[in-house]
């Protein structure tokens, strides 16, 4: 019994394999046969009766037959068929439009489609791509004299998560004696001169390619007081690095936010090496922390004092720091004395408290004084 109900099993089986192999191969058959001659119908509607083309000539503005060369320099600008009748141009200097009778044929180099075959298409003139490139950019090319070196980067700011980011691109036509300079970039976010971000040191290239992304973190409050300078530096053999240029840019008037992040570029500039004053110079730096409401001055070194002489007296010298606000005195500290040099380095550190809201109307004052050793 069982071997009975297996056997009528499988002839059950085997028919509906062999009806499902019918079915397909009818389906192929028949997608074949309805999709060719949907294709010779469709190209077949208006027979090809010449490959000449009637086009209006750019210079002469006159219809013409063209040849093959000709028509290479040129796109026909076809009206079509469901458009006829219409006035399209005042024929005044012999052109005339295209009969029913001349359906318009494509050349042989254009690509065939169902747009070339359509009969009476009208062809009322021809277009010339050449007249529509786009300038090309001569940012690359185009250097004024004495140039030494272009940048290109972008700046966006990120308000959700206060990041300020800077995409480095590239820079082009350094000026250095050979090919085998080794460009890199440092990149500071002023005032703060002790932090820097440094780009890849690329090889053997006056013209650098970077592709490369910093980010620097700031607050939204005060990102507009910043400047970002950019310098571009070499560095030989023995790993000493030499200055190329540098950019400055500022942040106050720049629009940071904008969805598009525009690539922007400067010329290089020379280090801006301000000559001493007559007296001597001063370098500090400060911060401010908006949290505590603390304002922070580092002394850091005095260059150049010119000492009043005393014959026999070793001299020494001091900075007083005055913290003022509406131009009074609020706090005054000083540095410790250096004896004995026109350098003195001194890198103390003062803090003064401050509300963010005063800080318009604080100032400060720094003073070096002289004296002779000794004296306090």
């Amino acid at each position: 019994m069982s071997e009975e109900v297996a056997a009528v099993a499988g002839g059950v089986i085997g028919v509906v394999a062999i009806l499902l192999l019918i079915g397909i191969g009818v389906y192929i058959l028949r997608k074949r046969f309805c999709f060719s001659s949907q294709y010779e119908e469709f190209f077949n509607q208006v027979p090809p009766t010449h490959t000449e083309v009637i086009a209006v000539d750019k210079d002469s503005m006159s219809l013409g037959t063209h040849n093959k060369d000709a028509v290479m320099k040129h796109v026909p600008f076809i009206v079509p068929p469901k458009f006829r009748g219409r006035d399209w141009i005042g024929l005044g200097n012999g052109e005339r439009i295209q009969d029913d009778s001349e359906p318009y044929t494509a050349p042989d180099f254009l690509p065939r489609s169902s747009f070339c075959s359509l009969g009476g298409a009208y062809v009322v003139g021809s277009i010339n791509p050449a007249l529509y490139k786009f300038p090309e950019e001569n940012e690359e090319t185009d250097f004024p004299e004495g140039n030494i070196g272009r940048i290109w980067f972008a700046v966006e700011y990120e308000l959700e998560t206060e990041r300020l980011v800077v995409s480095l691109m590239k820079v082009r036509n350094l000026q250095f004696g050979s090919d085998s300079c080794n460009p890199f970039v440092k990149i500071h976010l002023l005032p703060d001169e002790r932090r820097h971000l440094q780009s890849k040191t690329k090889r053997k290239t006056v013209n650098p390619q970077f592709d490369e992304t910093f980010v620097f973190q700031v607050s939204g409050k005060t990102v507009h007081q910043r400047t970002l300078r950019f310098s571009i530096y070499h560095v030989d053999k023995i790993k000493k690095h030499h200055l190329l240029g540098q950019v400055v840019f500022p942040l106050k008037n720049e629009s940071l936010t904008d969805d598009e992040n525009v690539v922007i570029w400067r010329d290089l500039e020379l280090e801006n090496l301000e000559p001493p004053s007559e007296y001597g110079n001063i370098q500090f730096s400060l911060s401010y922390n908006d949290y505590l409401g603390r304002l922070t001055v580092v002394l850091l070194r005095a260059k150049g004092l010119q000492f009043l002489e005393e014959r026999g007296v070793i001299s020494s010298a001091f900075v007083k720091v005055s913290f003022m606000n509406h131009n009074k005195l609020v706090k005054c500290k000083k540095t410790a004395a250096i004896c004995g040099t026109a350098n003195p380095v001194y890198n103390e550190t003062f803090s003064f408290k401050v509300e963010h809201i005063g800080l318009d109307t604080a100032s400060l004052s720094l003073a070096v004084y002289q004296n002779a050793q000794g004296e306090n």
